[in-house]
């Protein structure tokens, strides 16, 4: 994954430290997703709720992105483990893509290591961002 400027939220960063903390993952495939945002994390500038650009994922962000390799767009809302599920597009922020795009802002373009390879994907645009609309405890 390239090296970004990371900015999470006070309140996000509580709450995916505990998330962290308590083990928060359901599988066992989950424990390398938590050492990746742990790294992650441990990057990352914390500002307060107001002081986030609204072009910056956050939790609870819906985004479009772009796959660049295939050309297919497609959209997620990056969510707490227990909120994920893929069929309606909310994906686990500890998965392998919501731990890469949050903190991205619209206009980048992520690239990360898969086992199939390297995946490269642009966030087309920021549908919701909780921030922005003044939903700061979601």
């Amino acid at each position: 994954m390239n090296q970004r400027n990371l900015y999470i939220t006070q309140h996000d960063f509580k709450r995916l430290q505990e998330l962290l903390e308590g083990g928060g993952a359901v599988h066992d495939r989950d424990r390398k997703d938590l050492t990746a945002l742990t790294e992650e994390l441990k990057r990352a500038t914390i500002v307060a709720a107001d002081q986030i650009p609204a072009k910056v994922v956050t939790m609870n962000t819906r985004l479009r992105l772009l796959d660049l390799d295939t050309q297919k767009p497609f959209e997620m809302t990056v969510v707490f483990p227990q909120d994920a599920h893929v069929d309606s597009g909310k994906v686990s922020v500890i998965s392998p893509v919501g731990t890469a795009v949050l903190g991205y802002a619209e206009g980048d373009t992520i690239e990360w290591t898969v086992p199939a390879g390297t995946r490269r994907l642009l966030i087309e645009k920021i549908l919701y961002q909780p921030e922005a609309s003044g939903d700061y405890h979601l």
